[in-house]
């Protein structure tokens, strides 16, 4: 389990279940457990800041790299 924070502010982003190896580069929605976000349109942003995160891409959210940090258990 991994929490997604807002690089800026650093308030949650998402509680992600992460498979596999590697990178975030996009949070499946049937695997985020809690959603702590803004949804603007297709933007993902972060409720506190407003920096966005990332875009809705139907059953994914593609991530913004430099907009998140990640946190807790890594494979």
């Amino acid at each position: 389990m991994l929490t997604i924070k807002c690089s800026a502010c650093k308030s949650k982003i998402f509680k992600y279940k992460k498979i596999g190896k590697g990178r975030v580069l996009n949070c499946y929605k049937d695997r985020i457990e809690k959603d702590y976000s803004k949804h603007d349109g297709n933007k993902i942003k972060c409720k506190k800041c407003g920096k966005v995160i990332g875009m809705d891409k139907g059953t994914r959210i593609r991530m913004k790299q430099s907009a998140f940090t990640t946190s807790g258990f890594k494979d």
